[in-house]
């Protein structure tokens, strides 16, 4: 089956059973889900009581993940079980050395808190309303750690780095992106600042940096 795709409509806890969703259509016993990195197990048929809403109850942290909180709007991507499926524990196989990576949805104005030394962060910014995000300055044992951020919806969201991009200070510490459509914003920690993917599309040399769509 092709995955299908709708969002939350409400935030889920940690200790949440159910999750409630913009779409419960279709939904089957069996079913996985995919929220951030969380994937969860469906537990009633919709069209069943008492499944008979965008409530859907689910069993949490399947295929190894961890429950976590999700916010509003966030992604939820719903398949079989195969689709989302582990190789068999007697399998042999060998997987290429990798990164941990955090993925984290945010809806509202905050000050970003930074994964640990050693791991890369995947930011969303949900919805078309503008999110202020401010990134704190990385610490020198976070260098080589990648920050993504991207927008699932178009909006001229500000993305504030303290202490500007490559340290540069004030003058060049604030990206407001292209309102016209989503756009991702790359930048690699290196000697306590945060660099910047340099890109023909942005403009601007001081304040605000304007994201065209690359």
């Amino acid at each position: 089956m092709a995955l299908s795709t709708t969002t939350l409509s409400s935030a889920v806890s940690v200790t949440d059973n159910v999750i409630k969703v913009a779409s419960a259509t279709s939904f089957t016993a069996g079913d996985m889900v995919l929220i951030d990195q969380e994937v969860m197990k469906v537990t009633q048929t919709y069209g069943t009581a008492p499944f008979t809403s965008t409530t859907i109850p689910v069993l949490r942290g399947r295929n190894g993940t961890v429950n976590s909180a999700h916010v509003t709007t966030a992604n939820v991507t719903r398949g079989l079980a195969s689709d989302f499926a582990l190789p068999p524990p007697y399998a042999d196989v060998t997987y290429p050395l990798i990164r941990p990576r955090q993925i984290i949805s945010i809806t509202a104005t905050s000050t970003l808190t930074l994964p640990p030394s050693g791991e890369d962060l995947t930011v969303i910014l949900n919805g078309t309303s503008v999110i202020t995000l401010t990134i704190p300055v990385p610490t020198k044992d976070m260098d080589g750690c990648k920050l993504d951020i991207v927008g699932n919806g178009a909006a001229a969201h500000l993305l504030t780095f303290t202490g500007g991009l490559s340290g540069a200070g004030t003058s060049y510490d604030v990206f407001t992106v292209n309102a016209t459509a989503p756009v991702w914003v790359q930048a690699i920690a290196c000697n306590g600042v945060w660099v910047t993917v340099t890109a023909p599309a942005w403009t601007g040399t001081v304040t605000a940096l304007v994201g065209g769509i690359a």
